[in-house]
C-alpha cells in the first residue's frame, strides 16, 4: 500500500549539503509493525516526515495505494495527512488549551466529520486507550502515559490507513513504554505502524520488521522479501476548518490568557472611545439643535410672495455661473439677455392656489397669514364716543390661524394673560394685544388707545375691551371734483351697516418656552374679519376712481410714464384696498416635523406647470437648519479623522500582539499542520482571534464611552447648563464596533499569513 521509490532528500546550509536520505526505496504492507533504527542524523525522522507528508523529497517517488504522489499539489498533502495519516510524537503534541476530547475531535472536525459523529468516534478511541474518564480534563492534567494514549487515540480517530510514531516512548518510564507499545502492536494488526526508536530491545521485541538507517541510507530490511499486501483503491476527501472552528480554537485560547486579552483590548479600544465621544457630542449638540430649532424654527412660516422671489440657491448659483468663470482676464464683452438670465421668479396668484392652500391638511398646516397691501380705517372708543386715531392709518397685524373650538396657535405658542370673560369667544370681531417678553407695548399702540404712553406701567385690565371701529373707504373719504380727502366728520360712519365694532378681547405673550413666536408685539385680527374688510374697501368709490385716474386722487402727484406709473397705481390701489389677493401668504406648519410634508404639499401644486406657472416659495427655516447641520457635521468629520489616527496605532499594535501570539502557538501550528490543516486555516486562526479581539475591543469601548458620558455631561452642564449633551447613537455604536473589528482583523492579516508560511517539521520542533 505505501511504496518508496529512490527517495532523496538533502539540506543546503550555506555551501554545505546534508543527504538526509540518499536513494532509499522501501514498500510497506496494509497492516504491519515496522520500526526504524539508526543513530542520530541517519535520516530516521526525516523519512518518517516524508510518509507524513509533513516534508517533500527531492527525487524519486512516493507511491500511496498505487497513486504517485509526484504531482501532488498543497491542497492533496493537507488531504493525505488528514485521512491517510495519524501522527504519535514522543511530546505527544497535544493542545494544552483543548480538553482531551476536544484534541481527538480536531483532525476530524478538519475533516468534516459532524459534531455528533466525531464525538462519538473519539469517546470510542479513548475507550479503546483506556482513558475515556478523563475526557473532560486538559492534557495538563494527565501524565506522560495518559497524554500519550491521547495522542494515540487522536492518531486513530481518524480511521487512517498509516499510524506514524515519533519516538512514542521516549519520555515514558519502561513500564508505561511496554503499555504503549502493546497499543501500537493491536493497531498494527489492522494497520501500518512505522515507529522511529532508539530502543532496540523494544523494537526486536514488538515490531514485525526492522529498518536499519545509517549516513541516510537503507542499510538492512528484516522483511524485505516479505510480499506485498494487495492495495486498497485511493481517495482524499478535502480538509476545511470552518471559521467557527478557528473562533473556538482562538476563543479557547484567549481564555487562557484573560489578562493579556483584557489589556490588548482596552488599549485596542482608545480609538473607538475617541470616536465614540465625539459622535455622541455630536448627536448629542445635534439634537439640542434640532430641539432648538423645532421650537425656534418651527413657527418660521413657509413664505410665498406674489412679487419677485429667488429660486432655489443652488438653480441661483447654477444660472449665475453658467459655465462661465467670474472675472475672467479677456478683453471682450459677452453678449446675454438679462431676463431670461434672470434669478427671480413672479409668482402668480389665483383663487385656484389660494383655495389649494386654504384646503391643505390640518395636520400639518397650524394656520395661515395673509399680507395685503391694504390700510385699515379705525376709530377708537373713548367714553360714548369715537375718536379718529391721529397720525397715519393703522396697519393691523393678522391672526395666523382661523379661530377653532382648540385655540392651536394660541395654546402652543402664547400665554394668555387677560380675557374679557372667562376665556376666549372665538368671535370674528375678536382682536388680540400682543405684549414683548417683558411685557412692553410700543408707545404708538398705547396712543391708539387713547392712554398715557408717558406712563411708567399700565394695567392689563385697561386695555381689555377697548373698542375700535372700522370705517369704510366711501365715509372715510371724501371726493372733492375727483381728488379725494379724509373726512374730517365721521359721525355719521357711527350708523353705517357697513362699519364693523372690533373689540380686545385679550392680552396675550409669547411663551417662554416658544424660542421665536410667529408675530411681535401688536395686534392680532382674525383673517376672516379682514378679508371682509378688504371686500369693503375694494368697491368703494375712491378706488373705482383711483382705477381711472393718472395720478393719486388724494394728493394730485401725477404718475410717471410705463412701469414706474403701473407700480404706483398699483401702490394707491392696495393702499384704499383693492387688493383681493394677498401679495404674500405665510403658512405655518404644525411642528418643525410637518414642515417636509407641507413643503411635498406645495411640491405637488406645481407638478406639471409650465415654469412661469410654478409657485416658489422661500423656506427659511430650512436653510438655516441645514447651514447648522453643515457645520456641525464638517466639525465632526474633521475631529473624526483626527481620532482615526489611534485607530491606526491599534491597529498596528493588534498587529504586534498578533505575532507575538503567533510566536507563542508555533507548535499548534505545526500539531493543526500535521493533523491535514491547510495553510488557509492556519490563517483563519489568527484572523479569527484578531476578529475576537476585535469584538472585546469595540465592546470595552463602547462601555468606557457610556461610562465616560456621565462626567463629560456633568461638566458640560456645569459650562453651558445644558441637559444631556453627549448622547450615543445605538447605530453608530454598531458602526463602531464594526469598524473596530475591521482595523483588528487588517492589523493581524500580516501575522497570520506568516502562521500560514511555517514550516510544519519546524514548527513541531519548537519549544
Amino acid at each position: 500500500m505505501l511504496k518508496l521509490t529512490d527517495i532523496k532528500k538533502s539540506y543546503v546550509t550555506g555551501s554545505f549539503i546534508q543527504h538526509a536520505l540518499n536513494g532509499v526505496s522501501v514498500e510497506f504492507k496494509q497492516n504491519e509493525f515496522v520500526s526504524v533504527l539508526g543513530p542520530s542524523g541517519s535520516g530516521k525522522t526525516t523519512l518518517l516526515n516524508i510518509i507524513g507528508g509533513l516534508d517533500r523529497y527531492d527525487s524519486g517517488d512516493l507511491v500511496i495505494n498505487g497513486k504517485s504522489t509526484e504531482n501532488f499539489t498543497q491542497t492533496e498533502w493537507d488531504s493525505y495527512r488528514n485521512n491517510c495519516i495519524g501522527f504519535v510524537f514522543q511530546s505527544y503534541n497535544l493542545i494544552n488549551h483543548l480538553t482531551v476530547l476536544e484534541n481527538v475531535e480536531l483532525g476530524m472536525t478538519l475533516s468534516g466529520v459532524s459534531a455528533s459523529k466525531r464525538r462519538k468516534r473519539a469517546l470510542e478511541a479513548l475507550d479503546k486507550m483506556g482513558i475515556k474518564d478523563h475526557a473532560k480534563k486538559k492534557p495538563n492534567q494527565l501524565s506522560g502515559g495518559q497524554m500519550q494514549r491521547v495522542a494515540i487515540a487522536r492518531a486513530i480517530s481518524g480511521d487512517p490507513d498509516v499510524i506514524l510514531a515519533d519516538e512514542p516512548t521516549g519520555a515514558l518510564d519502561s513500564v508505561t513504554s511496554e503499555q504503549i507499545m502493546d497499543i501500537l502492536k493491536e493497531l498494527s494488526k489492522e494497520k501500518l505502524v512505522i515507529m522511529v526508536t532508539h530502543n532496540g530491545e523494544l523494537a526486536r521485541r514488538y515490531s514485525d520488521r526492522i529498518l536499519e538507517f545509517k549516513d541516510g541510507c537503507l542499510v538492512k530490511d528484516s522483511g524485505s522479501k516479505n510480499e506485498s499486501s494487495k492495495a486498497k483503491s485511493f481517495t482524499l476527501k478535502k480538509t476545511s476548518m470552518s471559521f467557527f472552528t478557528a473562533l473556538r480554537l482562538s476563543l479557547k485560547n484567549i481564555f487562557t490568557k484573560k489578562l493579556k486579552t483584557t489589556v490588548t483590548a482596552i488599549a485596542a479600544s482608545i480609538g473607538i472611545i475617541g470616536i465614540s465621544l465625539i459622535l455622541a457630542l455630536s448627536n448629542g449638540f445635534g439634537m439640542q439643535i434640532d430641539s432648538y430649532q423645532a421650537k425656534a424654527l418651527g413657527s418660521f412660516p413657509i413664505i410665498i410672495q406674489q412679487t419677485a422671489v429667488s429660486v432655489d440657491p443652488e438653480d441661483m448659483m447654477a444660472m449665475l455661473e453658467n459655465g462661465m468663470p467670474k472675472y475672467p482676464d479677456v478683453s471682450v464683452v459677452y453678449p446675454y439677455d438679462k431676463e431670461s438670465s434672470s434669478i427671480l421668479h413672479t409668482n402668480i396668484f389665483t383663487e385656484q392656489f389660494m383655495d389649494y392652500v386654504k384646503n391643505a391638511d390640518r395636520d400639518i398646516v397650524r394656520g395661515l397669514s395673509y399680507n395685503r397691501g391694504t390700510s385699515v380705517n379705525l376709530l377708537y372708543k373713548s367714553g360714548d364716543s369715537y375718536k379718529r386715531i391721529t397720525g397715519s392709518d393703522i396697519s393691523i397685524s393678522l391672526l395666523p390661524l382661523e379661530f377653532d373650538e382648540k385655540n392651536i396657535f394660541l395654546n402652543d405658542d402664547y400665554d394668555v394673560l387677560a380675557t374679557v370673560g372667562s376665556e376666549l369667544s372665538g368671535d370674528v370681531t375678536d382682536i388680540f394685544l400682543v405684549v414683548d417678553s417683558r411685557n412692553r407695548l410700543d408707545e404708538s399702540v398705547i396712543k391708539m388707545f387713547g392712554l398715557d404712553a408717558n406712563a411708567s406701567e399700565l394695567p392689563i385690565e385697561s386695555f381689555l375691551g377697548m373698542e375700535f371701529k372700522f370705517i369704510p373707504n366711501d365715509v372715510w373719504y371724501l371726493d372733492n371734483n375727483g381728488f379725494f380727502t379724509v373726512n374730517s366728520d365721521l359721525s355719521a360712519s357711527y350708523n353705517d351697516e357697513r362699519a364693523v365694532t372690533l373689540k380686545v378681547a385679550g392680552v396675550v405673550r409669547a411663551k417662554e418656552s416658544s424660542e421665536m413666536t410667529a408675530v411681535s408685539e401688536g395686534f392680532l385680527m382674525r383673517s376672516e374679519m379682514m378679508e371682509e374688510i378688504v371686500k369693503i374697501n375694494s368697491e368703494s368709490q375712491i378706488v373705482k376712481a383711483q382705477k381711472e385716474a393718472s395720478v393719486d386722487v388724494r394728493t394730485g402727484m401725477p404718475f410717471a410714464e410705463g412701469d414706474a406709473g403701473k407700480q404706483m397705481l398699483n401702490y394707491c390701489l392696495s393702499q384704499l384696498g383693492d387688493d383681493t389677493l394677498p401679495y404674500a401668504v405665510f403658512i405655518y406648519p404644525q411642528d418643525f416635523g410637518a414642515k417636509d410634508a407641507l413643503i411635498e404639499y406645495l411640491d405637488t401644486f406645481n407638478e406639471g406647470k409650465d415654469e412661469a406657472d410654478k409657485i416658489v416659495y422661500t423656506d427659511m427655516a430650512n436653510a438655516i437648519s441645514n447651514l447648522s447641520s453643515n457645520i456641525l457635521n464638517a466639525i465632526t468629520i474633521v475631529l473624526v479623522v483626527f481620532s482615526s489616527i489611534s485607530l491606526v496605532v491599534s491597529s498596528i499594535m493588534i498587529g504586534i500582539i498578533t505575532y507575538s501570539s503567533v510566536i507563542e502557538r508555533t507548535r499548534e501550528i505545526g500539531i493543526l499542520r500535521a493533523l491535514g490543516a491547510r495553510k488557509s486555516d492556519i490563517c483563519r486562526v489568527f484572523n479569527a482571534e484578531t476578529f475576537i479581539i476585535g469584538i472585546f475591543s469595540g465592546i470595552i469601548g463602547i462601555i468606557l464611552s457610556a461610562l465616560s458620558l456621565i462626567p463629560t455631561n456633568a461638566i458640560l452642564k456645569t459650562l453651558t447648563e445644558l441637559d444631556n449633551v453627549a448622547v450615543m447613537n445605538p447605530f453608530d455604536t454598531l458602526i463602531l464596533v464594526t469598524v473596530c473589528i475591521i482595523t483588528s482583523v487588517i492589523g493581524g492579516l500580516i501575522p497570520a499569513v506568516m502562521a500560514s508560511m511555517k514550516d510544519p517539521v519546524t514548527a513541531l520542533r519548537t519549544d
